[in-house]
Protein backbone atom coordinates (compact mmCIF):
# COMPACT_ATOMS: atom_id res chain seq x y z
CA UNK A 1 0.00 0.00 0.00
CA UNK A 2 2.91 2.33 1.22
CA UNK A 3 4.55 1.59 -2.10
CA UNK A 4 1.20 2.86 -4.42
CA UNK A 5 0.99 5.61 -2.41
CA UNK A 6 4.34 7.19 -2.60
CA UNK A 7 4.47 5.82 -6.87
CA UNK A 8 0.35 7.95 -6.95
CA UNK A 9 1.98 10.63 -5.24
CA UNK A 10 5.17 10.98 -7.53
CA UNK A 11 2.65 10.90 -10.29
CA UNK A 12 0.62 13.91 -8.96
CA UNK A 13 3.96 16.11 -8.91
CA UNK A 14 4.71 15.23 -12.15
CA UNK A 15 1.90 15.93 -13.72
CA UNK A 16 1.78 19.07 -11.61
CA UNK A 17 5.15 20.11 -12.77
CA UNK A 18 4.06 19.60 -16.36
CA UNK A 19 1.21 21.48 -15.78
CA UNK A 20 2.50 24.37 -14.47
CA UNK A 21 5.42 24.39 -16.85
CA UNK A 22 2.84 24.46 -19.56
CA UNK A 23 0.68 27.55 -17.86
CA UNK A 24 4.43 29.18 -17.56
CA UNK A 25 4.59 28.84 -21.20
CA UNK A 26 1.91 30.05 -22.64
CA UNK A 27 2.02 33.02 -19.91
CA UNK A 28 5.28 33.86 -21.33
CA UNK A 29 4.59 33.74 -24.71
CA UNK A 30 1.27 35.78 -24.35
CA UNK A 31 3.24 38.56 -22.36
CA UNK A 32 5.86 38.88 -24.75
CA UNK A 33 3.50 39.20 -27.87
CA UNK A 34 1.16 41.62 -26.63
CA UNK A 35 4.57 43.20 -25.47
CA UNK A 36 6.22 43.14 -28.67
CA UNK A 37 3.24 44.08 -30.70
CA UNK A 38 1.64 46.38 -28.51
CA UNK A 39 4.71 48.72 -28.05
CA UNK A 40 4.95 48.72 -32.53
CA UNK A 41 1.48 49.34 -32.80
CA UNK A 42 1.62 52.11 -30.27
CA UNK A 43 4.76 54.32 -31.40
CA UNK A 44 2.86 53.76 -35.54
CA UNK A 45 0.39 55.49 -34.05
CA UNK A 46 2.34 57.84 -32.37
CA UNK A 47 4.28 58.79 -35.40
CA UNK A 48 1.22 59.01 -37.47
CA UNK A 49 -0.36 61.58 -35.31
CA UNK A 50 2.94 63.50 -35.77
CA UNK A 51 3.25 63.13 -31.53
CA UNK A 52 6.93 61.91 -32.69
CA UNK A 53 9.07 62.65 -35.55
CA UNK A 54 10.65 60.38 -38.27
CA UNK A 55 14.03 60.85 -37.08
CA UNK A 56 12.91 59.64 -33.15
CA UNK A 57 10.88 56.74 -34.35
CA UNK A 58 13.98 55.06 -36.33
CA UNK A 59 16.32 55.86 -33.21
CA UNK A 60 13.80 53.41 -31.56
CA UNK A 61 13.97 50.82 -34.63
CA UNK A 62 17.77 48.92 -32.82
CA UNK A 63 15.42 48.45 -29.46
CA UNK A 64 12.67 47.02 -31.23
CA UNK A 65 14.94 44.63 -33.30
CA UNK A 66 16.11 43.31 -30.06
CA UNK A 67 12.84 42.85 -28.50
CA UNK A 68 11.49 40.82 -31.63
CA UNK A 69 14.78 38.67 -31.30
CA UNK A 70 14.20 37.70 -27.80
CA UNK A 71 10.54 37.33 -28.89
CA UNK A 72 11.57 35.19 -31.95
CA UNK A 73 13.90 32.87 -29.71
CA UNK A 74 11.01 32.22 -27.10
CA UNK A 75 9.15 31.38 -29.99
CA UNK A 76 11.29 28.53 -31.31
CA UNK A 77 12.32 27.45 -28.38
CA UNK A 78 8.46 26.63 -27.52
CA UNK A 79 7.93 24.88 -30.87
CA UNK A 80 11.13 22.56 -29.90
CA UNK A 81 9.47 21.55 -26.62
CA UNK A 82 6.46 21.05 -28.24
CA UNK A 83 8.34 18.42 -30.90
CA UNK A 84 9.11 16.88 -27.62
CA UNK A 85 5.01 16.15 -26.38
CA UNK A 86 3.09 15.87 -29.87
CA UNK A 87 3.57 14.08 -32.99
CA UNK A 88 6.30 11.35 -33.36
CA UNK A 89 8.81 12.53 -31.16
CA UNK A 90 11.06 9.52 -29.89
CA UNK A 91 13.97 9.63 -27.55
CA UNK A 92 17.18 8.21 -29.43
CA UNK A 93 19.71 7.28 -27.11
CA UNK A 94 23.03 7.10 -29.20
CA UNK A 95 26.57 7.13 -28.26
CA UNK A 96 28.07 10.48 -27.90
CA UNK A 97 31.59 11.46 -27.29
CA UNK A 98 32.19 14.58 -25.30
CA UNK A 99 34.53 16.02 -28.01
CA UNK A 100 32.30 16.56 -30.59
CA UNK A 101 29.43 18.23 -28.15
CA UNK A 102 32.63 20.25 -27.29
CA UNK A 103 33.60 20.93 -31.09
CA UNK A 104 30.07 21.38 -31.65
CA UNK A 105 29.65 24.45 -29.17
CA UNK A 106 33.19 25.49 -30.79
CA UNK A 107 31.92 25.66 -34.60
CA UNK A 108 28.51 27.32 -33.90
CA UNK A 109 29.53 30.15 -31.49
CA UNK A 110 32.85 30.36 -33.24
CA UNK A 111 31.82 34.24 -34.38
CA UNK A 112 30.17 35.37 -31.51
CA UNK A 113 33.30 33.85 -29.38
CA UNK A 114 35.70 35.91 -31.84
CA UNK A 115 33.19 38.82 -31.50
CA UNK A 116 33.42 39.12 -27.60
CA UNK A 117 37.02 37.29 -27.65
CA UNK A 118 36.39 34.83 -25.32
CA UNK A 119 38.67 31.51 -25.22
CA UNK A 120 36.56 28.38 -25.17
CA UNK A 121 38.31 25.52 -23.53
CA UNK A 122 37.61 22.13 -22.93
CA UNK A 123 38.95 20.40 -19.83
CA UNK A 124 38.56 16.83 -18.42
CA UNK A 125 38.30 13.21 -19.62
CA UNK A 126 38.51 13.09 -23.51
CA UNK A 127 37.66 9.84 -24.31
CA UNK A 128 34.46 9.69 -22.07
CA UNK A 129 31.27 8.70 -23.96
CA UNK A 130 27.57 9.48 -23.08
CA UNK A 131 24.33 7.97 -23.79
CA UNK A 132 21.70 10.08 -24.90
CA UNK A 133 19.46 11.78 -27.57
CA UNK A 134 21.56 14.05 -29.96
CA UNK A 135 18.83 16.69 -30.44
CA UNK A 136 17.99 17.36 -27.38
CA UNK A 137 21.85 17.20 -25.47
CA UNK A 138 22.38 19.55 -27.97
CA UNK A 139 19.53 21.81 -27.68
CA UNK A 140 20.59 21.85 -23.64
CA UNK A 141 24.16 22.74 -24.24
CA UNK A 142 23.39 25.50 -26.75
CA UNK A 143 21.17 27.23 -24.10
CA UNK A 144 23.75 26.72 -21.68
CA UNK A 145 26.31 28.10 -23.65
CA UNK A 146 24.43 30.73 -25.28
CA UNK A 147 24.41 31.98 -21.63
CA UNK A 148 27.74 31.57 -20.65
CA UNK A 149 28.73 34.06 -23.57
CA UNK A 150 26.33 36.08 -23.13
CA UNK A 151 27.71 36.83 -19.50
CA UNK A 152 30.96 36.69 -20.01
CA UNK A 153 33.11 39.37 -20.31
CA UNK A 154 35.67 40.13 -23.76
CA UNK A 155 38.63 38.74 -22.87
CA UNK A 156 37.09 35.38 -20.21
CA UNK A 157 37.30 32.46 -20.50
CA UNK A 158 34.77 29.30 -21.14
CA UNK A 159 35.42 25.82 -20.32
CA UNK A 160 33.16 22.67 -20.82
CA UNK A 161 34.47 20.49 -18.84
CA UNK A 162 34.18 16.19 -18.47
CA UNK A 163 34.02 14.05 -15.60
CA UNK A 164 33.32 10.49 -14.79
CA UNK A 165 31.59 9.79 -12.10
CA UNK A 166 30.25 5.53 -11.28
CA UNK A 167 27.99 5.27 -14.37
CA UNK A 168 27.25 9.15 -14.59
CA UNK A 169 29.46 11.38 -16.48
CA UNK A 170 28.95 15.25 -15.47
CA UNK A 171 29.17 17.95 -18.29
CA UNK A 172 30.09 21.37 -17.31
CA UNK A 173 29.71 24.37 -18.65
CA UNK A 174 31.97 26.95 -16.76
CA UNK A 175 32.36 30.80 -16.58
CA UNK A 176 33.73 33.50 -14.99
CA UNK A 177 30.86 36.45 -15.83
CA UNK A 178 28.44 38.41 -14.24
CA UNK A 179 27.26 35.33 -12.11
CA UNK A 180 23.95 35.26 -10.35
CA UNK A 181 23.14 36.37 -6.31
CA UNK A 182 21.37 33.70 -4.31
CA UNK A 183 17.86 35.10 -4.76
CA UNK A 184 17.95 34.92 -8.24
CA UNK A 185 19.85 31.80 -7.84
CA UNK A 186 16.90 30.33 -6.36
CA UNK A 187 14.10 31.41 -8.80
CA UNK A 188 15.95 30.72 -11.93
CA UNK A 189 13.27 27.61 -12.74
CA UNK A 190 10.38 29.82 -11.50
CA UNK A 191 8.14 32.23 -14.49
CA UNK A 192 8.81 35.81 -12.14
CA UNK A 193 12.95 36.18 -12.81
CA UNK A 194 13.76 39.32 -14.21
CA UNK A 195 15.06 39.65 -17.49
CA UNK A 196 18.79 40.25 -16.82
CA UNK A 197 21.10 41.94 -19.63
CA UNK A 198 23.90 40.51 -21.05
CA UNK A 199 27.51 42.08 -21.13
CA UNK A 200 27.23 43.24 -24.68
CA UNK A 201 23.27 44.45 -24.24
CA UNK A 202 22.14 40.81 -25.12
CA UNK A 203 18.72 40.31 -23.76
CA UNK A 204 17.41 37.08 -22.93
CA UNK A 205 13.65 35.86 -22.04
CA UNK A 206 14.29 33.26 -19.36
CA UNK A 207 12.36 30.95 -20.75
CA UNK A 208 15.32 28.37 -22.03
CA UNK A 209 16.69 27.31 -19.06
CA UNK A 210 12.81 25.71 -17.77
CA UNK A 211 13.03 24.00 -20.83
CA UNK A 212 16.54 22.87 -21.00
CA UNK A 213 15.48 21.36 -17.22
CA UNK A 214 12.25 19.79 -18.78
CA UNK A 215 14.82 17.89 -21.67
CA UNK A 216 17.63 17.10 -18.55
CA UNK A 217 14.64 15.07 -17.12
CA UNK A 218 13.30 13.55 -20.17
CA UNK A 219 17.17 12.32 -20.59
CA UNK A 220 16.86 10.71 -17.06
CA UNK A 221 19.67 13.50 -16.01
CA UNK A 222 19.83 16.23 -13.67
CA UNK A 223 21.21 19.50 -13.35
CA UNK A 224 22.82 21.49 -10.92
CA UNK A 225 23.53 25.39 -11.28
CA UNK A 226 26.21 26.96 -8.69
CA UNK A 227 26.81 30.57 -9.42
CA UNK A 228 28.39 33.90 -7.19
CA UNK A 229 27.80 37.21 -8.32
CA UNK A 230 30.92 38.45 -10.46
CA UNK A 231 32.47 35.98 -9.96
CA UNK A 232 30.93 32.95 -12.14
CA UNK A 233 28.51 30.36 -12.74
CA UNK A 234 29.03 26.51 -13.36
CA UNK A 235 26.28 24.93 -14.94
CA UNK A 236 26.54 20.83 -14.40
CA UNK A 237 24.72 18.25 -16.31
CA UNK A 238 24.63 14.51 -15.02
CA UNK A 239 23.83 11.91 -17.71
CA UNK A 240 24.58 8.76 -18.25
CA UNK A 241 27.59 6.71 -19.29
CA UNK A 242 27.90 4.67 -22.13
CA UNK A 243 28.56 1.48 -21.23
CA UNK A 244 29.53 -1.61 -23.61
Amino acid sequence: MGNFVNELQSKIERLENEINFKNGLISILSHDSKEMFGTFFLLIEELEQKNISEEDFFKLLPQIKRDAQKNLQTVQDSVTWLKTQYGEFKIKPVKIMVTDLFHYLEERYAAKLKEKNINFYFKGEHNAFLAGDRVLLEYVLDKIFNNAVKYSLPGQDIYLQAITKDDNVVLSVIDFGTGMNEKYLSEIYTYNIPIFLGTAGEKGVGLSLKIVKNFISLLHGDIQIISAENKGTTVSLFLRKFIE
